[in-house]
């Protein structure tokens, strides 16, 4: 598996740009996660590209990357500082950044938990799941890539 980065680049350069809790983190990052899968790997069947090398795992309020959530739990509810961002990255990669910024950037963490329980990877990796069962399993990169593909 060929990744593009590190989690930590990622949450740095959404954390410099927006205020957000660690929920809306999540999320944001779970959707660049996703819409990277898809933009870069033609089918489902042979996932070789993905954004950074943690897979987000189904948890009770939505899609969660664990190393992420420890880093910043001691937030709570409350949002997280923002950071400076003195990295170079690639262009196309800012690019994509801010794309996501600028589509998923103006709702909440609560919206975004709701918009990710709307949704097939998700729901299919808590399938066997109560509604308030702990759960660390991983989200399938193929329902990934079939579900954001087809929208």
């Amino acid at each position: 598996m060929n990744w593009r980065t590190n989690i930590e680049l990622v949450a740095n350069y959404f954390l410099s740009r927006v205020i957000m809790t660690n929920k809306k983190l999540q999320k944001i990052v779970y959707y660049a996660y996703c819409w990277f899968i898809v933009n870069h790997n033609d089918n489902s069947e042979n996932i070789t590209n993905v954004l950074f090398r943690e897979q987000p795992e189904a948890w009770i309020h939505g899609p969660v990357f664990p190393t992420l959530y420890e880093k910043y739990r001691q937030y709570g509810r409350d949002t997280i500082p923002q950071v400076e961002f003195n990295e170079t990255i690639d262009e196309d990669l800012e690019e994509f950044f801010n794309e996501i910024i600028e589509i998923f950037g103006e709702f909440d963490g609560d919206q975004l938990e709701l918009m990710t329980h709307n949704e097939s990877p998700w729901l299919e990796a808590r399938k066997n799941y109560n509604n308030n069962e702990p759960s660390n399993k991983l989200i399938s990169l193929e329902e990934i890539y079939n579900y954001y593909s087809s929208i």
